[in-house]
């Protein structure tokens, strides 16, 4: 079990400010600071700064515009270790589920992952 960091005390909160305000290599930023600064494509060679900034296969860039929505929705244990117990692409078919219960909305988007067609994984015991 992961315990809670505890804050520090004020005590060991001053001797931690007085390390920052000392350190010569690494001096707290002021207001003409980041009034200079630039943007690290500006400063940086273009190939260090491809490099830094360069997606790699598979990973996933940017959305266009949101296609789903973040929410919060309490839902009974069994349907929950139901869905999840069905492997990889469970949220999908959740959503298809619920698709499917409700008249009149369109069918869902063509997705493999949430093909009810598709052979569900057996829950595997750790």
């Amino acid at each position: 079990m992961v315990s809670k960091a505890t804050p520090p005390t004020k005590t060991e909160d001053n001797r931690i400010n007085r390390g920052i305000e000392t350190d010569p290599d690494n001096p707290e930023w002021t207001r003409e600071d980041f009034a200079r600064a630039r943007p690290a494509k500006d400063v940086l060679p273009p190939g260090l700064y491809q490099a830094a900034v360069k997606r790699y296969r598979g990973q996933r860039g940017p959305q266009k515009a949101p296609v789903k929505q973040d929410i919060k929705l309490r839902i009974d244990p069994d349907i929950l270790a139901s869905f999840k117990a069905t492997g990889p692409g469970w949220q999908s078919r959740m959503n298809d589920a619920l698709r499917r219960a409700l008249p009149g909305l369109t069918a869902s988007r063509k997705n493999p992952k949430a093909d009810p067609s598709r052979k569900a994984r057996s829950p595997t015991k750790h």
